[in-house]
């Protein structure tokens, strides 16, 4: 019996397990099939290499699973550049807890199968490309803690049934596309502590009912159309840290015992809105407080935050109110000399009168950015100023500073925008100017300013633009000011009292854009010199005694705009490459002593874009002019013999062919000019691989179909880090593409180009051939690194993208128009832009380049013509190879940077493009098509010293219209590139003085 009974038992036992390993392996099944379909929507399984049969799922990367049960808990998959769609099959995996996909660029809408998830407590689908509505089932996830569906394309509104979610303690949800206000259901759930929507067109008022979150930390809704007055409630939340309604269209004035009811704030976010009222001194109380923005509201009264007792503020921005009005409003200037961490104080346009106290000199040496712009401040300036030795910006524009600039500034080496002007400074600009090395823009216009430019300004060697105008200057123009190479934007030396001539060294400015020594007292010939100003776009040199004629080499400056020679003594007659100058929209020659006729054609053929009035020695021209008619040019009018011509040009021909062919001969029996000067040192094979440590996969930093580059320190090179560009010449095409990038790189130099330090042709140590080519080393990677890879966590403000593309178009510009011959790039993207220390921009990758009028810009069916998505159609139809093909290549990029899309993202099918998607967001619906990061940026006020939103959208606009425009599909409507960097200055202008 006993034996039955021990039988039975047995088989009762062995019943159960099986019936659990059934179970277990029916819910293992279940994940393992959920995983394979999640795995089957990536378009791209390079980062789910490991999800294959060689490991168990729960050792495949991302997937987390309990030791017990062996059951999927947790998918964190975050940052892994994961494209497709979210498989609804996840909602099969029901022992979820948490799901982070954050950071990839999934698309689609978010699978409403996610709300059988009843396990799950979190959920990040942010940073992706999901849109669609919030699907109301994930209320059916009642143990969710928190919600992330950040910087998404989600739209629709946020559904009431959320405040089901008693356990929530996080929403965010800002940077999306939602509508219909906050819903006031949503303070039902007491457990939240961060509530975080900003940038999302929200529209209506902030629901009282959120003061029922009494565990509230942080609270965001930045950017997202709310209006009326913030709910009284708000203010009873005591915990909350951060507190951000910025760009929204609230009323009403804050609490006087906001301190005491907020004593916790960390940051205090309420720029751009219509707040009225005192800025309650009860701030003070805020001891944590870290941030305090309330620039651009309607604030008023004296300034009275006692800021002692905030010794961890380090951005005070208060500008544009209308703070002050009394003798002493400077005076809480004293009260930050503990805030030790203090970095930013930023006060335009605040109608702050008074003086400025010494005690500025106080503050920390952390303090990098100071802004009075725009105040009624007056008295001389501390020269305690010296003592901020980590300031980089300071602006004390617009003010009534009067007395001498101090000479402590020069202790200001960190120095790189200096805004002094409208002021009435007086006395000599400082000597001790010439310390700020780093100083990048200085003006110092309409002051009293007196004496001679300092020559030691010639030391500022990063100054880009130099501002003097409209001042008492006097003396000669100093020659090292003239020998600045970097500048490149403008200098403005107009309306002082500088004499004599204009020094030959003025042509070294190659890169300058805008000269201006109108209205002086210079005299002499214009320089012939002037004519190497190749960059120039305006240049006046009108109100002063130049005398002689215009000199010929002007004729080089290709892409000027405006030309302004009046009110001088000039004389000849008029220059007939004024009218070949296509570029040229206004030239004005009037009151001088030009002579003879005045041209018909170019300029001169609409009366409007020019002026020769007070010339009295003039004929001829338009009819509109009034001008008499020239002598001898009736029906009897003398032509030149016909054989006379023809001899003359065959005379020509024949002696340039001679000349031609001894020069060749000559070129060949002599050694070049380089190779004479010894100017590349030499390197072998054995030194290079030295100096990478044996080629070594640590070293590696890029690779491409024709080369390997390498970052590595060669002995001879003071231990500076080169890029080692190693050729694959078992691949087809790579010894073309060294003897290309070698010819190109002989003859070219420009800042915006890498530079190249030496070559290496020689054979390794097993006797094969081996080329190299060794580059300065390039800090900040390429630009492709920077826009979709995780190489830094930091992204490009729009300041950078456009001076970026500004280095491109400069460097694309020497290539075109200044060489000789005419270079075409050919492979212009992302990855061959190279970023050094400053985010200056080189292009680099000269392997596909051709030389304009010779043999090698005609394309082959078999030739390599650009990459995929950056080269133009008419190449793949066999077209020539013209500047034009790198003009679409630029728009590409450009898009590229501004959108944050590659040309071959999966989006762009069935005859859509990064061209046409761009497009058909002109004009209005531009933001739509602006990258993410961009935009996060922007509104995080990454981008200094920029205030105007509305200014700051309309040049993100005109960009991307740059950008169309110069990759449309036909190559005579494309922009010139002369015009795109004028335009894209234009941009830069705009946005720095917004």
């Amino acid at each position: 019996m006993n034996s039955h009974i021990g039988f039975l038992f047995s088989c009762l036992v062995i019943s159960g397990i099986t019936s659990s390993i059934s179970i277990s392996g029916g819910g293992n099944e279940t994940d393992y099939q959920a995983l394979l379909q999640f795995k089957s929507m990536i378009t791209n399984e390079e980062g789910l290499s490991s999800w294959n049969t060689s490991f168990h799922f729960c050792d495949w990367s991302g997937v987390i699973c309990g030791k017990r049960h062996r059951r999927v808990t947790a998918l964190r998959l975050k940052s892994q550049g994961l494209e497709g769609s979210l498989s609804p099959h996840v909602g099969n995996l029901s022992f979820l807890r948490h799901i982070s996909l954050s950071n990839n660029s999934f698309q689609g809408t978010i699978p409403h199968e996610l709300g059988r998830l009843t396990r799950l407590r979190a959920l990040d689908l942010s940073s992706n490309k999901f849109n669609g509505v919030i699907p109301t089932n994930l209320t059916r996830c009642y143990n969710l803690e928190e919600l992330e569906l950040s910087y998404n394309k989600l739209v629709g509104s946020i559904p009431k049934e959320i405040s089901f979610l008693s356990k929530l303690t996080l929403i965010s949800i800002r940077t999306n596309n939602l509508t219909g206000g906050i819903p006031p259901a949503l303070g039902n759930i007491t457990s939240m502590e961060v509530f975080s929507a900003a940038e999302n067109p929200f529209g209506g008022s902030i629901p009282n009912t959120l003061g029922r979150w009494k565990s509230l930390r942080g609270f965001g809704c930045g950017g997202c159309n709310l209006f009326g007055t913030i709910p009284h409630s708000i203010y009873n939340l005591s915990r909350l840290a951060n507190f951000s309604l910025a760009g929204n269209e609230l009323i009403g004035s804050l609490p006087s015992a906001l301190g005491a009811m907020l004593p916790h704030l960390v940051f205090l976010q309420l720029r751009h809105n219509n707040l009225i009222g005192p800025l309650p001194p009860s701030i003070s109380n805020c001891s944590k407080l870290r941030i305090l923005e309330v620039g651009d509201n309607n604030f008023s009264g004296k300034l009275t935050i006692d800021f002692a007792k905030l010794k961890d503020i380090y951005k005070i921005s208060l500008y544009n109110n209308i703070f002050g009005g009394e003798a002493d409003d400077m005076k809480f200037i004293n009260t930050m000399e503990n805030c030790s961490r203090l970095e930013s104080l930023n006060l335009n346009t605040c109608q702050f009168q008074g003086v400025l106290p010494a005690s500025i000199g106080n503050l920390s040496d952390r303090f990098r950015f100071l802004n009075l712009h725009g105040n009624h401040l007056h008295g001389r300036l501390p020269s305690s100023i010296g003592n901020l030795v980590g300031l980089t910006a300071l602006d004390l524009s617009k003010n009534q500073f009067s007395g001498k600039i101090p000479s402590t500034i020069g202790k200001l080496q960190k120095l790189q925008d200096v805004f002094l002007s409208e002021n009435q400074f007086s006395g000599p600009i400082p000597d001790a100017i010439g310390n700020l090395s780093l100083l990048i823009t200085l003006y110092l216009s309409s002051n009293r300013l007196e004496w001679h430019i300092p020559s030691s300004v010639g030391n500022c060697y990063n100054l880009l633009a130099l501002y003097l105008e409209d001042n008492n200057l006097s003396g000669r123009i100093p020659r090292q000011l003239l020998r600045l190479s970097s500048l490149a934007l403008a200098l403005d030396l107009s309306q002082n009292n500088l004499i004599e001539s204009l020094p030959t060294e003025v042509g070294q400015l190659k890169m300058l854009t805008s000269l201006d020594l109108s209205d002086n007292n210079l005299s002499g010939n214009i320089p012939s010199s002037l004519g190497d100003c190749i960059s120039l776009v305006s240049l006046s040199l009108k109100g002063n005694s130049f005398q002689g004629i215009v000199p010929s080499t002007l004729s080089s400056m290709r892409g000027v705009s405006t030309l302004d020679l009046s009110q001088n003594n000039l004389s000849g007659q008029i220059p007939r490459f004024l009218e070949g100058l296509i570029l040229l929209e206004y030239v004005d020659l009037s009151f001088n002593d030009f002579e003879g006729e005045v041209p018909v054609l170019g300029v001169f053929a609409n009366t409007t874009k020019f002026s020769v009035l007070g010339n009295s020695r003039l004929c001829g021209g338009l009819p509109e002019l009034g001008l008499p008619k020239c002598k001898g040019t009736g029906k009897h009018k003398r032509r030149f013999p016909l054989f006379a011509i023809f001899i003359l040009i065959a005379s020509t021909l024949f002696t340039i062919l001679c000349f031609a062919y001894v020069w060749g001969k000559k070129k060949k029996s002599q050694p070049s000019q380089s190779s004479r000067e010894g100017r590349f040192i030499k390197v072998s094979y054995g030194q290079l691989l030295k100096a990478t440590n044996g080629f070594s996969q640590a070293n590696l930093i890029g690779e491409g179909g024709f080369s390997s580059v390498y970052k590595g320190i060669l002995d001879d090179h003071d231990d500076r880090f080169v890029a080692i560009k190693v050729l694959h010449l078992q691949n087809r095409g790579a010894h073309k593409s060294f003897i290309a990038e070698c010819q190109a790189w002989q003859s070219i130099r420009h800042r915006n180009l890498l530079k190249i330090i030496t070559s290496c042709s020689s054979v390794d140590f097993q006797g094969n051939d081996f080329k190299a080519l060794v580059y300065e080393f390039m800090p900040n990677g390429s630009l492709h690194d920077w826009l979709h890879s995780n190489v830094t966590t930091t992204k490009l403000n729009l300041l950078q993208r456009i001076n970026i593309l500004i280095d491109v178009a400069s460097a694309l510009d020497y290539l075109h128009n200044h060489c000789l011959p005419a270079i075409i790039h050919c492979d212009l993207k992302p990855s061959n832009i190279l970023l050094d220390d400053d985010m200056v921009a080189h292009v680099g990758d000269f392997g596909l380049a051709r030389f304009l009028g010779t043999n090698s810009n005609k394309n082959s069916t078999s030739g390599i013509r650009g990459t995929i998505g950056y080269a133009p159609p008419e190449y793949g139809a066999g077209s020539e190879i013209t500047s034009s093909g790198d003009v679409y290549s630029f728009g590409i990029l450009l898009l590229e940077l501004m959108t944050g899309k590659r040309p071959t993202d999966n989006i762009f099918i069935e005859g859509l493009s990064l061209h046409r998607f761009a497009d058909m967001a002109l004009p209005d619906h531009v933001i739509d098509v602006i990258d993410d990061d961009l935009l996060n940026l922007h509104q995080e006020d990454a981008i200094p010293m920029i205030a105007d939103v509305k200014k700051i959208e309309e040049c993100m606009a005109s960009t991307v219209k740059l950008g169309v425009s110069c990759s449309v599909d036909s190559p005579a409507q494309r922009l010139n590139i002369v015009n795109v960097v004028h335009e894209l200055q234009h941009i830069l202008d705009t946005l720095q003085n917004s």
